[in-house]
């Protein structure tokens, strides 16, 4: 059976939990997963990590150290666009030359829209993923051309944020 391509996008929270969910589902009915997550370092463990962890699933995680540049104002762009060409290299590798049924790349369209990873490279990956790959890409912002090449695609939409109107910080266990 083809693997499809999944795209969870917008300004919405929601994104990695409906990509996490997606990829406990797949473990749950014995599935190889890999969950990827780009710039989402510097935090502590995330709670997908410590659920995969707590869960004792089966998962293959991968959580690359570097951060959004909009939680790091001196951060040399240069450099991290760098580095996450070089994650994004390791992981398009283990892809390829590993046996998976579904692929999280978490963040990803951001590293694109941000400028940190040429678009080109994720459609490369799209064109040569594995047949049977299950594929999800998160992150705000995601670029046309992936959008067309998607099977499917949810855009997550903010209506409403308490962060924005009562000023709550993100709040541990809920958005990270």
């Amino acid at each position: 059976m083809r693997g499809m391509i999944h795209v969870y996008t917008g300004n919405g929270k929601g994104k990695t939990t409906a990509a996490f969910g997606l990829a406990s589902r797949a473990v749950g009915h014995g599935k190889k997963v890999l969950f990827v997550q780009f710039l989402k370092g510097g935090r502590g463990v995330s709670g997908e990590i410590l659920a995969v962890r707590a869960a004792s699933l089966e998962m293959t995680v991968i959580r690359f150290p570097e951060i959004h540049p909009r939680f790091d104002s001196n951060i040399d762009r240069k450099e991290l666009a760098r580095q996450v060409c070089t994650d994004f290299d390791e992981v398009r590798e283990k892809i390829l030359r590993d046996t998976y049924d579904l692929a999280v790349l978490d963040e990803v369209n951001n590293c694109v829209s941000q400028g940190l990873l040429p678009v080109e490279r994720l459609l490369g990956l799209l064109e040569e993923k594995p047949e049977q790959l299950e594929l999800i890409l998160t992150g705000r912002g995601a670029d046309p051309r992936v959008i067309e090449r998607a099977d499917y695609v949810t855009e997550m939409k903010k209506i409403k944020h308490p962060a924005e109107t009562e000023g709550v910080p993100a709040r541990k266990g809920i958005e990270f």
